[in-house]
């Protein structure tokens, strides 16, 4: 079995386009030639990747595994000519590193900072992405680190422990819990809510929710913490967020009070998918990142 990169692009290009015709032409191929590279692409695995519908064409179950495996091959060829382009200019490594909103809030910076200043030939891709989205980036090989809230499923990684995080409530100032010591989930729980970008942070409040018998009950959802802020001041509603983040706000017009429920005590993890078989940047990074 031997596809070349052009096949794979050509062959997700159908795919993502849902017709032969469209993905052809996005690679810029006659639609006889495009034709014969997928039916080439058959025989050589031995079985049919594509499925002819009324509407176009949809992949078989071995399109879907190939479409998996291709996505993840044409994104490593990408980070490869990344980094050579980078060794060309003095550049000895590249890390990609997926971290949550807490993590970017508060821990990793500092971090980071000082692991750039102490490695100027190493660079460092970063993103700020839901723990659920960063476990399978990790999981597929494409980030080489991730830095996520124990509410997300890592059973399948490697993790090392970071940092102890707490919830906060971040609530307007005339919200009649404004200057409480603390507060417990049950009290907020039927409160009109304001989202923040965490998928894995709502599916944890989801499920505490469900265990009182409640549905959470969401206004709005947002991705910058500045609008979630001038939300909650607005006394649209409230806002759950960790600590971290909480911290950052800084702002008069709100209150943050502590979550005194047990499970909204959290851990930070750092997450790959083999700590002893990182690359030599990649491991120099997630030495810089654990605890001493």
């Amino acid at each position: 079995m031997r596809f070349d990169i052009a096949d794979l692009q050509l062959f997700l290009g159908v795919v993502e386009q849902g017709s032969l015709t469209r993905g052809a032409r996005s690679m810029r191929l006659a639609l006889a030639s495009a034709s014969e590279r997928i039916a080439g692409m058959e025989e050589a695995l031995g079985a049919l990747l594509l499925e002819r519908t009324s509407r176009g064409v949809r992949p078989t179950a071995a399109g879907e595994a190939l479409v998996r495996h291709a996505r993840i091959i044409l994104f490593q060829v990408e980070q490869m000519r990344g980094e050579l382009d980078g060794f060309g200019r003095g550049l000895k490594g590249r890390v990609r590193l997926l971290c949550n909103t807490a993590a970017l809030m508060g821990y990793v910076p500092p971090r980071l900072r000082d692991f750039l200043v102490e490695h100027p030939d190493l660079s460092v891709d970063l993103e700020e992405r839901p723990s659920v989205e960063i476990v399978a980036a990790v999981a597929e090989g494409r980030a080489d680190l991730g830095v996520v809230a124990d509410t997300a499923d890592f059973a399948a990684l490697e993790t090392r422990p970071l940092v102890e995080d707490r919830l906060m409530a971040v609530l307007g100032p005339r919200h009649p819990l404004a200057d409480a010591a603390s507060a417990s989930f049950a009290d907020l729980v039927s409160e009109p809510l304001i989202g923040v970008g965490d998928v894995a942070m709502e599916i944890h409040l989801a499920e505490r929710a469900s265990r009182l018998g409640l549905r959470l009950d969401y206004r709005v959802r947002l991705r910058r913490m500045a609008d979630m802020a001038t939300m909650a001041a607005a006394g649209v509603g409230i806002a759950i967020v960790s600590e971290a983040s909480a911290a950052d706000l800084g702002s008069d017009d709100l209150a943050v009070v502590p979550l005194d429920d047990s499970w909204a005590h959290r851990r930070l993890y750092l997450c790959a998918r083999d700590f002893r078989r990182l690359p030599s940047a990649a491991a120099a990074l997630s030495r810089a990142l654990s605890p001493v």
